[in-house]
């Protein structure tokens, strides 16, 4: 396994929420961190149908064309009653075309699982590959999960996405309305870093 031994990682997303996430996570270790769109580059199609594939194009897209090392996330929610729908396609259920709308996602989400007559706990998990990618094209793929359930109605508004629906499991509340730090410290996103600190410097 290949350390990486250097001071910023691009990481390579467009999204906000996703940038601070991974800035909180990796600045313990003295890592600055950069995003694709503050180097301009574009947003790739994501054409792989699992997440490792997606976070591939993305990481090594990024690190092609700025010579950097890029860290990519590929995630999304598996929901066991939809036969692990949306997952890779998580973001896509939110698309309109004014952009994403995660509340007629989440309402989509529940129409189905009613339509199902879905037995409860409604389990499904959040699942998280990232890949850090080198220019050379070398790569090393860190998998997360966390388990949970699917709720309604929708409670809290901290987090994004499908955060306000799944209730991770052990706890009472919702990433929705989970603390962002105890979030960070305890998502999917979370174990995939700590999967990832393994190659970073002490």
């Amino acid at each position: 396994m290949r350390r990486f031994t250097g001071d910023h990682l691009l990481i390579a997303t467009h999204n906000q929420g996703k940038l601070e996430e991974m800035e909180a996570l990796l600045e313990p270790f003295g890592i600055s961190v950069s995003s694709a769109k503050d180097h301009g580059l574009p947003e790739p199609e994501e054409t792989g149908t699992t997440f490792v594939e997606n976070a591939r194009i993305k990481a090594h897209a990024a690190a092609q064309a700025t010579g950097l090392p890029a860290l990519s996330d590929d995630s999304g929610i598996e929901i066991d009653a939809l036969n692990g729908a949306p997952g890779v396609y998580t973001a896509d259920w939110a698309e309109t075309p004014g952009g994403r709308d995660f509340v007629m996602a989440m309402r989509k989400t529940h129409e189905m699982l009613e339509e199902k007559a879905a037995a409860h706990p409604r389990t499904a998990r959040f699942c998280c590959t990232l890949v850090l990618a080198w220019p050379d094209g070398h790569d090393e793929v860190f998998p997360g999960v966390m388990e949970g359930q699917i709720v309604w109605p929708m409670r809290g508004a901290q987090g994004h996405g499908y955060d306000p629906i799944f209730q991770p499991a052990g706890y009472d509340v919702t990433f929705g309305e989970m603390d962002r730090w105890e979030k960070n410290r305890i998502s999917h996103r979370a174990k995939a870093v700590e999967q990832l600190k393994q190659i970073l410097r002490g």
